[in-house]
Protein backbone atom coordinates (compact mmCIF):
# COMPACT_ATOMS: atom_id res chain seq x y z
CA UNK A 1 0.00 0.00 0.00
CA UNK A 2 1.40 3.41 -1.01
CA UNK A 3 1.39 5.42 2.23
CA UNK A 4 2.47 8.88 3.30
CA UNK A 5 5.36 8.53 5.76
CA UNK A 6 6.39 10.84 8.59
CA UNK A 7 9.52 9.37 10.15
CA UNK A 8 10.84 10.89 13.38
CA UNK A 9 14.48 9.83 13.13
CA UNK A 10 17.21 9.04 10.64
CA UNK A 11 20.98 9.53 10.47
CA UNK A 12 21.14 10.33 6.76
CA UNK A 13 22.55 13.84 7.30
CA UNK A 14 25.55 12.47 9.19
CA UNK A 15 25.96 9.63 6.71
CA UNK A 16 26.21 12.16 3.90
CA UNK A 17 28.76 14.15 5.92
CA UNK A 18 30.88 11.10 6.78
CA UNK A 19 30.85 10.17 3.10
CA UNK A 20 32.00 13.65 2.07
CA UNK A 21 35.70 12.81 1.73
CA UNK A 22 35.13 9.94 -0.68
CA UNK A 23 35.87 10.38 -4.37
CA UNK A 24 32.25 9.69 -5.28
CA UNK A 25 30.42 11.68 -2.63
CA UNK A 26 26.87 10.58 -1.88
CA UNK A 27 23.99 13.00 -2.24
CA UNK A 28 20.48 13.21 -0.86
CA UNK A 29 18.83 12.81 -4.26
CA UNK A 30 20.34 9.39 -4.92
CA UNK A 31 22.71 7.24 -2.89
CA UNK A 32 23.36 3.65 -1.80
CA UNK A 33 22.23 4.16 1.80
CA UNK A 34 18.78 3.66 3.31
CA UNK A 35 17.25 7.01 2.36
CA UNK A 36 17.34 9.05 -0.82
CA UNK A 37 14.75 11.26 -2.45
CA UNK A 38 14.30 9.08 -5.51
CA UNK A 39 13.14 6.15 -3.36
CA UNK A 40 11.16 8.41 -1.01
CA UNK A 41 9.26 9.57 -4.08
CA UNK A 42 7.68 6.09 -4.27
CA UNK A 43 5.79 6.84 -1.05
CA UNK A 44 2.46 8.61 -0.85
CA UNK A 45 4.09 11.65 0.77
CA UNK A 46 7.16 12.10 2.93
CA UNK A 47 8.24 14.10 5.97
CA UNK A 48 11.55 13.15 7.55
CA UNK A 49 13.27 14.27 10.72
CA UNK A 50 16.99 14.49 9.93
CA UNK A 51 19.20 14.23 13.02
CA UNK A 52 22.41 16.15 13.50
CA UNK A 53 24.13 13.43 15.53
CA UNK A 54 27.18 14.28 17.66
CA UNK A 55 28.90 12.67 20.61
CA UNK A 56 32.11 13.77 22.40
CA UNK A 57 34.18 10.98 20.81
CA UNK A 58 33.74 12.65 17.41
CA UNK A 59 36.68 14.90 18.32
CA UNK A 60 38.95 11.84 18.08
CA UNK A 61 37.08 10.12 15.24
CA UNK A 62 37.17 13.13 12.93
CA UNK A 63 40.36 14.70 14.35
CA UNK A 64 38.64 18.04 14.85
CA UNK A 65 36.47 19.61 17.59
CA UNK A 66 33.03 18.06 17.83
CA UNK A 67 31.49 21.53 17.50
CA UNK A 68 33.21 21.89 14.11
CA UNK A 69 31.95 18.46 13.03
CA UNK A 70 28.43 19.61 13.87
CA UNK A 71 28.79 22.90 11.97
CA UNK A 72 30.25 21.18 8.90
CA UNK A 73 27.63 18.42 8.90
CA UNK A 74 24.79 20.92 9.22
CA UNK A 75 26.25 23.11 6.49
CA UNK A 76 26.62 20.12 4.18
CA UNK A 77 23.04 19.03 4.78
CA UNK A 78 21.63 22.51 4.22
CA UNK A 79 23.50 22.58 0.90
CA UNK A 80 21.87 19.25 0.00
CA UNK A 81 18.43 20.67 0.79
CA UNK A 82 19.11 23.72 -1.36
CA UNK A 83 20.32 21.53 -4.24
CA UNK A 84 17.13 19.47 -4.04
CA UNK A 85 14.53 22.16 -3.37
CA UNK A 86 12.58 20.94 -6.39
CA UNK A 87 11.77 17.83 -4.32
CA UNK A 88 12.11 18.69 -0.62
CA UNK A 89 11.77 21.82 1.53
CA UNK A 90 12.56 22.59 5.18
CA UNK A 91 9.65 22.54 7.63
CA UNK A 92 9.34 23.63 11.24
CA UNK A 93 5.66 22.92 11.86
CA UNK A 94 2.83 20.68 10.76
CA UNK A 95 1.33 23.57 8.81
CA UNK A 96 4.56 23.95 6.83
CA UNK A 97 4.62 20.20 6.18
CA UNK A 98 1.05 20.42 4.84
CA UNK A 99 1.95 23.44 2.70
CA UNK A 100 4.93 21.60 1.25
CA UNK A 101 2.79 18.55 0.50
CA UNK A 102 0.25 20.72 -1.31
CA UNK A 103 3.09 21.81 -3.60
CA UNK A 104 4.02 18.17 -4.19
CA UNK A 105 7.15 18.54 -2.04
CA UNK A 106 8.62 16.42 0.71
CA UNK A 107 9.56 17.98 4.08
CA UNK A 108 12.79 17.99 6.10
CA UNK A 109 12.69 18.69 9.84
CA UNK A 110 15.97 19.29 11.70
CA UNK A 111 16.64 17.50 14.99
CA UNK A 112 19.47 17.06 17.49
CA UNK A 113 20.70 13.61 18.54
CA UNK A 114 23.27 14.31 21.21
CA UNK A 115 23.89 17.99 21.96
CA UNK A 116 27.70 17.61 22.09
CA UNK A 117 27.91 19.66 18.90
CA UNK A 118 26.39 22.64 20.69
CA UNK A 119 28.41 22.12 23.87
CA UNK A 120 25.36 20.76 25.75
CA UNK A 121 24.46 24.42 26.19
CA UNK A 122 20.78 25.29 26.86
CA UNK A 123 21.49 28.91 25.92
CA UNK A 124 22.10 27.86 22.31
CA UNK A 125 18.67 26.27 21.93
CA UNK A 126 16.87 29.47 20.94
CA UNK A 127 19.21 29.93 17.96
CA UNK A 128 18.61 26.29 17.00
CA UNK A 129 14.88 26.80 17.15
CA UNK A 130 15.19 29.75 14.79
CA UNK A 131 17.19 27.52 12.42
CA UNK A 132 14.32 25.05 12.37
CA UNK A 133 15.34 22.43 14.94
CA UNK A 134 12.27 20.86 16.56
CA UNK A 135 13.46 17.76 18.49
CA UNK A 136 16.41 17.12 20.80
CA UNK A 137 17.71 14.20 22.80
CA UNK A 138 19.89 14.90 25.86
CA UNK A 139 22.69 12.63 24.68
CA UNK A 140 23.61 9.44 22.91
CA UNK A 141 25.19 6.38 24.57
CA UNK A 142 27.58 8.36 26.77
CA UNK A 143 27.14 9.96 30.18
CA UNK A 144 27.39 13.70 29.81
CA UNK A 145 26.77 16.93 31.71
CA UNK A 146 23.01 16.71 31.08
CA UNK A 147 22.15 13.08 31.87
CA UNK A 148 23.19 9.46 31.90
CA UNK A 149 22.51 7.09 29.01
CA UNK A 150 20.86 3.69 28.82
CA UNK A 151 24.40 2.23 28.86
CA UNK A 152 25.81 4.20 31.80
CA UNK A 153 22.83 4.88 34.08
CA UNK A 154 22.54 8.12 35.99
CA UNK A 155 19.75 10.65 36.16
CA UNK A 156 19.20 14.22 35.01
CA UNK A 157 21.65 16.84 36.27
CA UNK A 158 20.60 20.36 37.19
CA UNK A 159 21.90 21.50 33.79
CA UNK A 160 19.87 18.72 32.20
CA UNK A 161 16.74 20.00 33.89
CA UNK A 162 17.48 23.48 32.57
CA UNK A 163 17.95 21.99 29.09
CA UNK A 164 14.56 20.24 29.25
CA UNK A 165 12.76 23.35 30.45
CA UNK A 166 14.34 25.53 27.78
CA UNK A 167 13.45 23.05 25.02
CA UNK A 168 9.86 23.04 26.14
CA UNK A 169 9.70 26.80 26.51
CA UNK A 170 10.71 27.12 22.88
CA UNK A 171 8.57 24.30 21.51
CA UNK A 172 11.42 21.83 20.90
CA UNK A 173 10.24 18.31 21.66
CA UNK A 174 12.34 16.48 24.27
CA UNK A 175 13.36 13.04 22.97
CA UNK A 176 14.08 10.32 25.54
CA UNK A 177 15.66 7.83 23.12
CA UNK A 178 19.09 6.74 24.44
CA UNK A 179 18.52 8.15 27.94
CA UNK A 180 18.87 6.10 31.14
CA UNK A 181 15.82 4.81 32.96
CA UNK A 182 16.57 7.22 35.80
CA UNK A 183 16.87 10.12 33.37
CA UNK A 184 13.58 9.17 31.75
CA UNK A 185 11.67 9.39 35.01
CA UNK A 186 13.47 12.59 36.02
CA UNK A 187 12.20 14.18 32.79
CA UNK A 188 8.69 12.95 33.47
CA UNK A 189 8.81 14.58 36.91
CA UNK A 190 9.33 18.04 35.39
CA UNK A 191 7.81 17.91 31.91
CA UNK A 192 5.30 20.56 30.92
CA UNK A 193 4.88 19.36 27.31
CA UNK A 194 4.61 16.19 25.24
CA UNK A 195 7.68 13.95 25.43
CA UNK A 196 8.69 11.64 22.60
CA UNK A 197 10.92 8.63 22.09
CA UNK A 198 11.73 9.20 18.44
CA UNK A 199 13.27 5.78 17.75
CA UNK A 200 12.56 3.28 20.53
CA UNK A 201 10.72 -0.05 20.60
CA UNK A 202 9.09 -2.21 23.29
CA UNK A 203 11.28 -3.73 26.01
CA UNK A 204 8.57 -6.32 26.66
CA UNK A 205 8.99 -7.63 23.10
CA UNK A 206 12.78 -7.23 22.90
CA UNK A 207 14.42 -6.92 26.31
CA UNK A 208 17.22 -4.41 25.77
CA UNK A 209 17.89 -1.16 27.60
CA UNK A 210 17.37 1.00 24.48
CA UNK A 211 13.71 0.01 24.36
CA UNK A 212 10.81 1.32 26.45
CA UNK A 213 9.19 -0.50 29.32
CA UNK A 214 5.39 -0.66 29.28
CA UNK A 215 5.25 1.93 32.07
CA UNK A 216 7.52 4.26 30.10
CA UNK A 217 5.34 4.02 27.01
CA UNK A 218 2.19 4.72 28.99
CA UNK A 219 3.86 7.74 30.60
CA UNK A 220 4.76 9.06 27.13
CA UNK A 221 1.12 8.63 26.16
CA UNK A 222 0.06 10.54 29.28
CA UNK A 223 2.15 13.54 28.21
CA UNK A 224 0.55 13.56 24.76
CA UNK A 225 3.78 12.33 23.17
CA UNK A 226 4.64 9.50 20.81
CA UNK A 227 7.11 6.64 20.36
CA UNK A 228 8.67 5.98 16.96
CA UNK A 229 9.12 2.36 15.86
CA UNK A 230 12.83 1.66 15.31
CA UNK A 231 13.84 -0.65 12.45
CA UNK A 232 17.30 -1.58 13.74
CA UNK A 233 17.18 -5.39 13.73
CA UNK A 234 18.87 -5.77 17.14
CA UNK A 235 16.20 -3.58 18.73
CA UNK A 236 13.42 -5.73 17.24
CA UNK A 237 14.54 -9.26 18.09
CA UNK A 238 17.65 -11.01 19.32
CA UNK A 239 18.18 -12.58 15.90
CA UNK A 240 16.45 -13.15 12.54
CA UNK A 241 14.25 -10.05 12.68
CA UNK A 242 11.73 -9.63 9.89
CA UNK A 243 8.67 -7.51 9.12
CA UNK A 244 6.57 -9.60 11.49
CA UNK A 245 8.91 -8.59 14.33
CA UNK A 246 8.20 -4.94 13.51
CA UNK A 247 4.49 -5.75 13.60
CA UNK A 248 4.91 -7.45 16.99
CA UNK A 249 6.21 -4.20 18.52
CA UNK A 250 3.39 -2.20 16.93
CA UNK A 251 0.70 -4.54 18.19
CA UNK A 252 2.17 -4.71 21.69
CA UNK A 253 2.08 -0.93 22.01
CA UNK A 254 -1.50 -0.97 20.69
CA UNK A 255 -2.48 -3.47 23.38
CA UNK A 256 -1.21 -0.98 25.97
CA UNK A 257 -2.93 2.01 24.34
CA UNK A 258 -5.73 0.87 22.01
CA UNK A 259 -6.38 4.45 20.87
CA UNK A 260 -3.34 4.14 18.60
CA UNK A 261 -2.76 7.90 18.96
CA UNK A 262 0.75 7.76 20.44
CA UNK A 263 2.66 5.51 18.07
CA UNK A 264 4.70 6.70 15.09
CA UNK A 265 7.61 5.74 12.87
CA UNK A 266 11.24 6.38 13.79
CA UNK A 267 13.17 4.01 11.58
CA UNK A 268 16.76 4.94 12.52
CA UNK A 269 17.55 4.50 8.84
CA UNK A 270 21.16 5.19 7.87
CA UNK A 271 21.95 4.85 11.57
CA UNK A 272 21.95 1.07 11.78
CA UNK A 273 23.89 -1.63 9.98
CA UNK A 274 21.17 -4.29 9.93
CA UNK A 275 17.48 -3.95 9.05
CA UNK A 276 14.78 -6.63 9.35
CA UNK A 277 14.46 -9.05 6.47
CA UNK A 278 12.06 -7.56 3.94
CA UNK A 279 13.04 -3.95 4.63
CA UNK A 280 15.79 -2.50 2.43
CA UNK A 281 15.27 1.25 2.56
CA UNK A 282 12.77 4.06 2.89
CA UNK A 283 10.57 2.79 0.04
CA UNK A 284 10.09 -0.45 2.00
CA UNK A 285 7.64 1.38 4.27
CA UNK A 286 5.05 0.46 1.63
CA UNK A 287 5.76 -3.26 2.19
CA UNK A 288 5.59 -2.83 5.96
CA UNK A 289 2.18 -1.19 5.55
CA UNK A 290 0.98 -4.19 3.56
CA UNK A 291 2.20 -6.59 6.25
CA UNK A 292 0.52 -4.60 9.03
CA UNK A 293 -2.77 -4.71 7.13
CA UNK A 294 -2.35 -8.45 6.58
CA UNK A 295 -1.83 -8.86 10.32
CA UNK A 296 -5.15 -7.11 10.98
CA UNK A 297 -4.32 -3.45 11.51
CA UNK A 298 -7.15 -1.20 10.33
CA UNK A 299 -6.46 1.54 7.79
CA UNK A 300 -7.24 4.40 10.17
CA UNK A 301 -4.70 3.21 12.73
CA UNK A 302 -2.20 2.62 9.93
CA UNK A 303 -2.57 6.23 8.74
CA UNK A 304 -2.22 7.43 12.34
CA UNK A 305 0.97 5.39 12.76
CA UNK A 306 2.46 6.49 9.45
CA UNK A 307 1.48 10.17 9.47
CA UNK A 308 -1.17 11.64 11.74
CA UNK A 309 0.36 10.97 15.16
CA UNK A 310 3.70 12.62 14.37
CA UNK A 311 1.85 15.60 12.89
CA UNK A 312 -0.27 15.84 16.03
CA UNK A 313 2.64 15.87 18.45
CA UNK A 314 4.24 18.68 16.45
CA UNK A 315 1.01 20.63 16.74
CA UNK A 316 0.95 20.14 20.51
CA UNK A 317 4.57 21.22 20.95
CA UNK A 318 3.90 24.43 19.04
CA UNK A 319 0.84 25.19 21.14
CA UNK A 320 2.92 24.87 24.32
CA UNK A 321 5.29 27.47 22.88
CA UNK A 322 2.39 29.79 22.06
CA UNK A 323 0.83 29.79 25.54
Amino acid sequence: MRMPVFDLHCDTAMELYADGNKANKSHLRKNSGHIDLERAGKLGGYAQCFAMFTTPSFTEIYNRPVELVYEQALGNFLQELEANKDLILPAGSSSEIRANAQQGKMSAILTIEGPAGIGFDPERLEALYRQGFRISTLGWNEQNVLAGSHKTGGGLTDLGKTYVRECQRLGILVDVSHISDEGFWDIMDITQAPVIASHSNSRSVCNISRNLTDDMYMEICRTGGTAGINLYAEFLKEDDADLDCVCDHVFHFLELDPSGEHLSLGGDLDGCDKLPAGFAGVDSYNMLADRLLERGLDEKTLHDLYWNNAMGVMDRAVRINQK
